[in-house]
Order: structure tokens, then C-alpha cells, then sequence
């Protein structure tokens, strides 16, 4: 579930896009079947640091048997509310899923995903990155545009020292500073009250769960470099103190 999207702010293609892909819990996959016809599976869905899609299948599934023949897929994300749902925002992204064995994967994914704890270990299970080709995003009437990779997946050129310490600095906020989790929540992106944590750091933006909820809070600007990342969360918790 997402909160509803602020309908006054500029249209801008890429941050609409990005918001669905960070803040997904689930979507259709397609994979090719034996015979080329497409076959559309329900997956849990996450993202990697830098934008790239993620997901935990199992090898007994038609879907993985379908990647093994051809790692061709699509993925398509939508932000649910009421109403017709035609009228929500989607993207459907074209590319390739490649089994991975990554560590910061996994840990990210089940961030997002708990209950995925339970099987993620057993050996007919892995996770697969989808290596985005192109993705076409429909925001709205007038809001319809084709997307490059570089739009969705984020340069991570200088910024190693973020890529090496986002595991320890997702730990600290949720184990020290759970008060300013909830005033991201619910005094800058307007969320319910609830247990927020965070499942995720990246160089534009902080992840949030609480349950079925999902959160994304935008940096001002793109971090990397080291000290940033406080900063910036830092002067984000002074904000929402003054709302």
C-alpha cells in the first residue's frame, strides 16, 4: 500500500518513476514459456542500492524455469488506491534477471520482505536481480513516457563509502533513532503513525516499512561522500521537529 501521491507538485518523470520502484512490495512478472507465449507471475519485490530490482523466487516455479530458458522478462509496478485502478500510476520495465548470490541483496530484500526469512535460505530458493533494458512509465493523462536505464538505476561512482556503510547506518536509525523514523513518517511524508523503520539507504533517498506500508523520503540532493548521509538526516529530523 502507498500513500497517495501529491497531485499539485511539478510532474517529473523520473522522481515518479523512481517512487514507484523504491517503494514496490510486489508485481506481475512476465517470462517467456516453452512455447514463446507470455506467462505473468505475482513476485515480491525489493530494490538494490542502486535502483535495481530484486526478487526471491524458487527454481520449482514456472517462472524461474521460464528464466533459465530465457532471461528475457518484464515487471510491471503499480501504486494501489482506491478507485479505478486504472487511474493509478504504473511502470512496466523491460530487462533481464540474473541470479545473484550478493549478500546486500538479501539483506535489503528482506528488510522489505521479513516473512521471506522463513524460506530464503533453502536451496530451491535465490534471488535475482532484474537488470533493467527500458521501463514505460503511465503517471496520468498526459503523464505517459519511455525511460532509459540511467533514469531508474543510479551511478554509484563516488559513492563507495556510502555503498560500504549503508548496512551499519540503516541499523543505527532503526535502533537509535526511531523517533526521527516517525517524524519522516508522519510529518514529512504524512503516513500513519505506526512502528516506521528504515529498510534501505541510497544516494537520493531513505526507504521506510511499517508493515504493509511502504514510505520513500527524497534527499535534497544526492549524497556519497562521507558525512553527508548525517547531515542530511540530520537536518531532515529538524525539519519535520518544526512541523
Amino acid at each position: 500500500m502507498f500513500a497517495a501521491a501529491d497531485s499539485t507538485a511539478a510532474f517529473d518523470p523520473r522522481s515518479a518513476a523512481a517512487h514507484l520502484l523504491r517503494r514496490a512490495r510486489f508485481g506481475a512478472l512476465g517470462t517467456l514459456a516453452a512455447d514463446g507465449a507470455p506467462y505473468v507471475s505475482l513476485v515480491n519485490v525489493a530494490t538494490a542500492i542502486d535502483g535495481t530490482p530484486v526478487t526471491l523466487i524458487s527454481t520449482l516455479a514456472l517462472h524461474t524455469q521460464n528464466i533459465a530458458r530465457d532471461a528475457r522478462v518484464s515487471l510491471l509496478l503499480t501504486q494501489v488506491g482506491a478507485g479505478d485502478p486504472s487511474a493509478h500510476p504504473r511502470i512496466t520495465l523491460a530487462g533481464r534477471a540474473v541470479a545473484s548470490d550478493d549478500e546486500a541483496l538479501k539483506r535489503r530484500f528482506l528488510a522489505r520482505h521479513p516473512l521471506s526469512a522463513g524460506y530464503a535460505g533453502f536451496k530451491d530458493f535465490a534471488f535475482y536481480r532484474i537488470e533493467i533494458t527500458g521501463a514505460h512509465l503511465v503517471a496520468g493523462f498526459g503523464r505517459i513516457v519511455d525511460l532509459a536505464p540511467q533514469d531508474l538505476v543510479d551511478d554509484l561512482a563516488g559513492a563507495e563509502h556510502l555503498v560500504e556503510n549503508e548496512a551499519g547506518a540503516v541499523a543505527h536509525m532503526n535502533e537509535d533513532h526511531a523517533d526521527a523514523l516517525a517524524l519522516y513518517a508522519t510529518k514529512l511524508l504524512g503516513l500513519p503513525e505506526g512502528n516506521w523503520r528504515a529498510s534501505g539507504i541510497d544516494r537520493r533517498g531513505l526507504d521506510l516499512v511499517c508493515g504493509d506500508l511502504t514510505g520513500r523520503l527524497d534527499f535534497p540532493a544526492p549524497i556519497g561522500a562521507p558525512g553527508e548521509l548525517r547531515q542530511v538526516l540530520k537536518d531532515l529530523a529538524a525539519e519535520a521537529r518544526r512541523r
